[in-house]
């Protein structure tokens, strides 16, 4: 289901019918109806009065707030990472982005995601960050959703590795202050597709 609403077979404002997806997926009422649950709770589904569940719609300004969240939560992650993490945690962040930019070039986007989740999950980690970490988790959903609207984008795609690379050559310089300017840097190129794809929609 995070599939098919990320890569837009469920637009936004779709209905989701629980018979229809019953026959789709091959499971239960009970399964859908928990796996809807879910969905509400990370902002991916909504339910409408006499229309029940449908897909969220996305606006410009809850993408602001989100993109906003996360230039406070990883910026801060960033400098917190370069000034106190192990020298084998930056090791693993500068393979798990080859491993990102690997994707990239097979345009495999959803690994692309996955993968990128795996990075931030071991900066905030690897920096003692386990509560920022908690935070970011429960904005994930919503944050893929957008990072699914912007990867796919060919000005995206050729920005995204020379903006990961800045902040990874920062962390490995362990200079945190340059670590922190690109992290909220490669937000805010992110931010500004972003919002240029809803505001046109």
């Amino acid at each position: 289901m995070h599939e098919a609403i990320f890569g837009g077979y469920f637009p936004p404002g779709d209905r989701l019918v629980e018979r229809k997806l019953c026959e789709l997926l091959g499971v239960s009422r009970s399964v859908i109806r928990e796996v809807l649950r879910q969905l509400e709770s990370e902002g991916l589904v909504e339910t409408i009065a006499h229309q029940g569940p449908v897909v969220a719609t996305v606006d410009v300004d809850r993408a602001r707030q989100i993109y906003d969240l996360r230039a406070l939560l990883e910026g801060q992650a960033a400098r917190v990472c370069a000034e106190k993490a192990s020298d084998e945690t930056l090791r693993e962040l500068a393979q798990l982005n080859e491993h990102i930019q690997q994707a990239f070039a097979r345009d495999e986007f959803a690994l692309v995601m996955e993968r990128t989740t795996a990075f931030y999950q071991r900066m905030f980690l690897g920096s003692g960050l386990d509560v920022a970490w908690e935070m970011v988790q429960s904005l994930n959903a919503r944050i893929n959703r957008l990072r699914a609207m912007t990867i796919s984008s060919a000005e995206r795609k050729s920005a995204t590795g020379q903006e990961m690379a800045a902040l990874v050559d920062a962390l490995l310089r362990r200079d945190a202050d340059a670590a922190e300017k690109a992290s909220r840097s490669h937000i805010q190129k992110a931010a500004e597709i972003a919002i240029s794809k809803l505001s046109r929609s």
